[in-house]
């Protein structure tokens, strides 16, 4: 089978080849009729450009590093999902890097990262995101970095998160809508900026209703499966237990939920639980978790986009966007009214 190759894209498209790779480079100075005839031509013939030639004849290596402290779990799954899709469309390639802020060396590690594999941008994924020494290592190298999620908004960087609060307090209110009153929270890490934001987003709603936040029914998780299980031993032993569990994460509901059943508990009609994220573990469960989508893939392919757009790659810049991503409420079978006296 005959390798696609530049000319074929130019000779169908009826363009010169310099015109093709300005468009799969995402140059300016193409008209808008043209780059769309190229796109498609490229779509259609299923050209792939060559990395390594394009690095060569380029200042850029066509290289983006995704950092991240759990590069198996669910969460960067769906991360590298969104990123790997975009890299790919817009002909530029995705390398993982695993960033452990617990080991000694890590800034080593970070700075033979960039320098061995001179990213044309960085991607950094939360906890990590806000870790001041990590971003200053990306400034002084001057590569242009998002950050996923952070905890403000920060300066000489770009930005895509989602609304965890305005999710969280939405997600509370529906549980109070059905009659809930003693609602519990799963927390997750104190580290993780995402978690403080939704824990506020579930006392804004209680405090709105004018229901009391009852401490004893929130308790600390670490988004794992097993701390929802230990937590929800911890809050359904006794008689006096909540009506609903909101847990910070789709893992812990989950735990919440194998407790509740191995408890001989009916799930909603005795207990309602609700998650975060929209993991695959939501749907795969039943009663399947009502929980809020988190825009995990999309909000990595956005990152992708600040990273490649003209105006931020040259060396030095730093991208200035600012994006806040649409979540949203998926109502499933763990949750139904209060039939708590």
């Amino acid at each position: 089978m005959k390798t696609v190759t530049i000319k074929d894209v130019a000779a169908r498209a009826g363009v010169s080849p310099k015109t093709v790779s300005r468009v799969i480079n995402g140059e300016d100075h193409v008209r808008p009729e043209i780059r769309e005839v190229v796109q498609r031509v490229v779509t259609e013939l299923d050209y792939r450009p060559n990395a390594f030639a394009r690095s060569l004849s380029s200042s850029r290596s066509y290289l983006l590093g995704l950092f991240i402290d759990d590069p198996v779990s669910g969460y960067a799954a769906d991360v590298q999902h969104g990123a790997l899709i975009r890299c790919r469309e817009r002909s530029y390639h995705l390398v993982v890097e695993p960033v452990d802020l617990n080991r000694s060396g890590w800034q080593d590690h970070v700075r033979d990262s960039i320098a061995s594999l001179r990213l044309d941008g960085a991607i950094i994924a939360p906890p990590i995101c806000d870790a001041p020494e990590l971003i200053a290592l990306f400034r002084e190298s001057a590569v242009p970095h998002v950050l996923m999620a952070p905890s403000a908004e920060p300066e000489d960087s770009g930005a895509v998160r989602m609304d965890d609060h305005g999710a969280a307090r939405e997600m509370t209110d529906y549980l109070i809508g059905l009659g809930h009153r003693h609602i519990g929270f799963v927390q997750g890490p104190e580290n993780h900026s995402a978690s403080i934001r939704r824990e506020k987003g579930f006392r804004a709603a209680m405090t709105g209703a004018g229901i009391m936040v009852d401490e004893r029914f929130v308790l600390r998780g670490d988004f794992s499966f097993r701390s929802g299980l230990e937590l929800g031993e911890a809050l359904l032993h006794g008689p006096d237990r909540p009506s609903a569990i909101f847990a910070c994460n789709d893992d812990m509901a989950l735990g919440v939920l194998i407790t509740a059943i191995k408890r001989d508990m009916n799930v909603p009609d005795e207990l309602s639980i609700a998650g975060f994220d929209d993991a695959a573990s939501s749907r795969a469960a039943w009663p399947q978790i009502t929980t809020i989508r988190q825009p995990k893939a999309e909000m990595a392919a956005a990152a992708v986009d600040i990273l490649v757009d003209p105006a931020v790659r040259r060396k030095g810049d730093h991208p200035q966007t600012h994006l806040m991503l649409p979540h949203a409420l998926v109502k499933r079978g763990s949750t139904g009214r209060c039939s708590q006296k």
